[in-house]
């Protein structure tokens, strides 16, 4: 078999490929997820209040955010082996540094810079884009694949991370965990140094409108791509960072709202899945536009719906509509700009998307203390994805191809 063979997209190598890419993703998803099990512990260690132990949650993701970005543009210039291993390597340091801050302030920088910014931040937008160089065929679904990472991460981590700290002190569990990542990450990382050959071409159901190479775009595609990923996380993070306080609300229990929260994530794995397989069937925008439609009504539905069982179905309802928005984006990227800028971009709709979960999370507890409810919160929600609805539907009408005008005889 030729190299060109061997290393083709779609081939056995690109699978080889992804499985080392999910791996490291689920493991990257630590430093995400050990910053909302610990907040009761450093409250109690810092003596501070739940909004200060809550800052080290908000500074790692708004690292993880830029550092996205960064690093993504790091892996278009020289690969994601770097950035990968720099992820290996940071959260290693970030989580010993973190287990030895003698301050809430240093704790608090370290969860930002070396766990978000320089640590998590690869595993995410980075493994995406070069995952989608590496695929064709199978795109959509390869691309579904390795963005469950986070959410598998945020599956299995918790209940382990939470037994380690009651059994073990938060220090320790912080200190055995830095030495996991570097153990498994920057071997990993060195097993994804071959680069891609970059192609410009098309998904095939992109391509079955008549398109080989990149379909044609329109010099407000890119910043309408971010603003799509703003708004449709805007309106996603509504049910999912206020299920347990709405479920309290209404006399339920943030028990019962833990478990709508964990049903949602788990629907959330097999709806990115599931949309995998339907994008390498009718392209990435389709997929975007079928789930955006899909997330608006599942929203419209909390609102009447508000018994046990109903806003259990609903939260399940909800989890397979959402899951494959996002790795939609990555899809429309590669159809339209050229896949050497894959990891820049790719990974800056993807930052849009970690600000729409910030933005949305906050917004919807100030909209909850203006009115007293989270009725109107859920509408917030609604119209910022009739917003992220009407930027895919107006992407589908400026890269339809215009039939030329045939003139009349004289």
């Amino acid at each position: 078999m030729s190299p060109a063979t061997a290393y083709a997209p779609d081939s056995r190598y690109a699978w080889f490929r992804l499985s080392i890419s999910l791996v490291l993703a689920v493991v990257g998803g630590i430093g995400l997820w050990l910053a909302v099990v610990v907040i009761p512990t450093i409250q109690s260690e810092f003596g501070i209040d739940r909004a200060g132990a809550s800052l080290p949650y908000t500074a790692t993701f708004i690292g993880f955010a830029f550092g996205g970005y960064t690093m993504g543009r790091v892996a278009d210039r020289y690969g994601v082996r770097v950035p990968i291993s720099i992820s290996g390597v940071a959260l290693g340091a970030g989580f010993i540094l973190a287990a030895l801050s003698q301050s809430y302030w240093q704790f608090v920088v370290v969860q930002a810079v070396f766990i978000g910014f320089l640590g998590s931040a690869s595993t995410f937008g980075p493994l995406v884009a070069d995952t989608s160089q590496w695929f064709l065929k199978r795109r959509g679904i390869a691309i579904a694949i390795v963005a469950s990472g986070n959410y598998i991460a945020g599956t299995i981590w918790p209940p382990f991370l939470q037994y380690a700290i009651e059994s073990y002190g938060w220090r320790s569990t912080y200190v055995v965990l830095g030495l996991f990542c570097v153990i498994v990450m920057v071997p990993l990382a060195q097993l994804l140094s071959r680069r891609p050959q970059f192609d410009d071409t098309a998904s095939p159901a992109s391509r079955a409108s008549g398109h080989k190479g990149l379909l044609p775009k329109h010099p407000l595609l890119y910043p309408a791509l971010v603003l799509a990923g703003l708004s449709c996380c805007v309106a996603m993070s509504m049910p999912q960072v206020h299920i347990v306080a709405y479920c309290a609300d209404l006399g339920f229990g943030p028990a019962r709202g833990a478990e709508m929260l964990s049903l949602m994530l788990g629907f959330g794995v097999l709806s990115r899945l599931a949309s995998g397989f339907i994008a390498d069937r009718i392209g990435g925008l389709a997929t975007l536009i079928a789930g955006s439609f899909l997330q608006m009504l599942a929203l419209l539905f909390y609102i009447p719906f508000d018994g046990l069982i109903s806003l259990y179905i609903v939260s399940a309802i909800f989890g397979l509509s959402q899951g494959g928005i996002v790795p939609s984006y990555a899809l429309i990227i590669r159809d339209h700009f050229p896949a050497r800028e894959a990891g820049a971009r790719i990974s800056m709709v993807l930052t849009a998307t970690v600000f729409g979960m910030a933005l949305g999370g906050w917004l919807s507890g100030e909209i909850y203390d203006w009115t007293g409810s989270y009725t109107a919160a859920f509408l917030n929600g609604v119209a910022w994805n009739v917003l992220n609805l009407g930027i895919a539907l107006w992407i589908l009408h400026v890269r339809r191809p215009r039939t030329p005008a045939v003139l009349a005889p004289a």
